[in-house]
């Protein structure tokens, strides 16, 4: 039966999918496999020098009881307890403080189903150890708050954005009336522009030179440019078709593919940009659309190349099971590698996850970095076709089918329609409708809305067409003729001293139109373009952006701005930085900000056509700011830290453009 095949079966049949075991709760015989069916670990100290030979040198051998506590698992209850170590002050005579002998006492078993059982060992026995020091540092992991995931941190649900009439809590909200006042200002701001360009004109939209640059050529090029550059992302769902296919490898060749296919995408989209000769608001469009179609690129490549690398491993253990079953035990105790006390099986009382998958990946990577996996160890032994007793297949059996779920787990994500389960997302009709999604990061499944309000959908056009048209107006009236002045001082041939005089006044004329510019231009992208393609798409996630206005730190608005682009940068830069490149999270916040410095500087080029690197620069100033705003004199000043924020954004903008008009 082929992959494809039998992943068929198991969609249709979701209890094919689940190879999970029944657990069987027996006694233990030997303290080390009483330790093999505890999956809690004993609340003692750790100590790091512990497992040094000139410790146990320097100091007598001490022996230790092994208790199990009686106390149920609010999760399941037939997992069995925690074990408690308790020291033994009186050892028998004729007992050695050297002895790694075991002694079990007589079960006692009274109204409860399970009896209490006592292990006696020797405190310097090796494998007591060596168990309880991989589950302190299992359980250490587990509670560390610092664990990073490389693909399971976002998660999608029904939400409005803030802004949205649909939203109960903005329209409840006390300062509403603000926020209408701000449109009726915007109204009366208009009609006084129009008069006056009437009064000087005969027209209302007055000279209209933007406006006429926007439409004077190459509206439909740029049109069918934009639609043909949408439709190369294919290219994209070919490379992961070709991974599934297992013509290449993903860890091997395929990312590397990948990656050369978007540096071709995003100079092909640059490039042309050059070559047609653009005006700026043609090439701001296409340029900034096809980063947006590079990052959706990226994301749908990156987690569908991961996935393909569990479900290849997923079939392996499968093939490996199979094999298992195959073999027959021999009768005495097996000398095969690796023995059942030496693997970690503490795991196995937990139900198998995706996330405890990851979690044992890490923890195992920490404990024991320089050895083989259990699995690798067991696949070997399998493959080799060694003796093995029955206790090596039963353990080995339980192992294998303990990671095939936990991975089966991983290749669903938070899809709940089999259709969605990786391989079945990789289809020609599912990459396009994650294309026209208003997100740039791939999940298998998002929440859906049930219906396409169209009046909605009517209203946030209309939106759309008036904001465009109030942009327009004021940087016809405001902006415009500054960015002419500057032109005309270059053609009067003024040297760069005599420039920088008029800066000053050139920055105090454009802080008020750009500050206008920055927050229409972000409404009309997150509020009204993204809501009238979630509105179609009936996506259900419109948080595209939190109460940015409050805050108080340039951390706290790089999260709250731009959402969609924030969780690309969380999941794809920030914790890929810290999976793949072993890096801290302080470094990897600086790549992030960075590329995105980077990024933001190549659109800069793109208008201007000049390298200059002054968003770079005034982009990453905000991590000193940011390392600032949590010392203590602003760690608490929400008020001073806001304004601070809001001085930021009122100079940034046309500071940047005054240094590009100027030189």
């Amino acid at each position: 039966m082929s992959a494809a095949e039998e992943h068929r079966m198991a969609s249709d049949n979701p209890d094919a999918y689940d190879v999970r075991p029944r657990r069987e709760v027996h006694h233990p015989a030997a303290l080390a496999e009483a330790l093999r069916t505890v999956h809690r670990t004993p609340d003692i100290p750790s100590d790091s020098n512990s497992d040094s030979g000139s410790e146990a040198k320097g100091h007598p051998l001490q022996s230790v009881l092994l208790r199990r506590k009686s106390r149920s698992d609010s999760y399941d209850d037939s997992a069995l307890d925690t074990p408690e170590i308790l020291p033994l002050e009186d050892k028998e005579p004729n007992e050695t403080s050297g002895s790694k002998q075991l002694r079990q006492s007589s079960p006692n078993f009274g109204s409860g189903e399970r009896g209490d059982k006592t292990y006696v060992v020797a405190s310097d026995d090796a494998e007591l150890r060596e168990i309880l020091r991989m589950g302190l540092e299992r359980e250490k992991e587990k509670q560390s708050p610092g664990r990073r995931e490389k693909f399971r941190d976002m998660v999608f649900t029904r939400q409005f954005s803030t802004f949205d009439r649909q939203n109960q809590d903005a329209a409840n909200s006390p300062f509403h009336g603000f926020y209408v006042l701000f449109w009726i200002g915007m109204a009366i701001l208009i009609i006084k522009m129009a008069a006056e360009n009437w009064r000087k004109t005969g027209n209302p939209l007055g000279t209209n030179e933007i406006m006429k640059s926007m439409f004077r050529r190459d509206v439909i090029v740029l049109l069918l440019s934009d639609g043909i550059m949408c439709g190369l992302t294919g290219v994209s769902w070919v490379i992961q078709r070709l991974v599934y296919l297992q013509y290449i490898s993903w860890e091997r060749t395929g990312w590397i593919v990948q990656n050369i296919w978007q540096s071709l995408f995003i100079a092909g989209v640059i490039g042309l940009t050059l070559v047609r000769d653009w005006p700026w608001t043609h090439t701001v469009y296409f340029v900034l659309h096809g980063i947006v179609m590079l990052m959706k690129q990226h994301s749908y490549a990156f987690y569908n190349g991961h996935l393909s690398s569990a479900y290849r491993k997923r079939q392996s253990l499968l093939l490996k099971l199979k094999q298992l079953e195959g073999i027959s035990p021999v009768t005495a105790p097996s000398p095969t590698s690796p023995r059942v006390s030496a693997l970690s099986t503490s795991h196995l009382a937990v139900p198998p996850s995706a996330d405890e998958y990851h979690e044992r990946r890490r923890s195992l990577s920490k404990s024991r970095s320089t050895d083989e996996s259990d699995i690798e160890s067991i696949s070997h032994a399998i493959e080799a076709s060694k003796p093995l007793d029955m206790e090596q297949l039963h353990v080995f059996e339980k192992l294998i089918k303990w990671e095939a779920d936990a991975l089966t787990d991983e290749l669903r994500g938070k899809a709940t329609d089999h259709t969605h389960y990786y391989p079945n997302n990789l289809t020609f009709s599912n990459h396009y409708e994650y294309i026209v999604l208003p997100t740039v990061v791939y999940e298998l499944q998002y929440p859906r809305s049930d219906s396409i309000n169209w009046s909605y959908v009517a209203e946030k056009a209309c939106a759309t067409v008036g904001v465009i048209f109030v942009m327009i107006m004021i940087s016809q009236a405001y902006i415009y003729p500054v960015v002419m002045r500057t032109v005309h001082m270059k053609e009067m041939g003024w040297t760069i001293n005599q420039r920088f005089q008029e800066f000053p006044w050139l920055l105090s004329d454009l802080i008020f139109p750009f500050m206008m510019e920055y927050l229409l231009a972000w409404y009309l992208i997150w509020e009204t373009v993204l809501n009238i393609l979630a509105e179609i798409t009936c996506f259900a996630d419109r948080s595209f952006y939190d109460a940015w206005w409050n805050s108080v730190s340039w951390d706290m608005y790089a999260r709250d701005w731009n959402r969609p682009v924030h969780n690309f940068l969380l999941r794809h830069v920030y914790h890929s930085s810290i999976s793949s490149m072993k890096v801290n999270k302080h470094t990897a916040t600086l790549i992030t900000f960075f590329l995105s410095a980077c990024v933001h500087e190549l659109v800069m080029w793109c208008i201007f056509k000049k390298l200059r690197g002054y968003l770079l620069i005034l982009q990453m100033c905000q991590l000193p700011l940011v390392r600032m705003s949590r010392t203590k004199w602003l760690r608490n000043q929400k008020t001073l830290g806001n304004m601070l924020f809001w001085i930021g954004i009122f100079t940034g903008p046309s500071l940047l453009c005054s240094l590009y008009l100027i030189l």
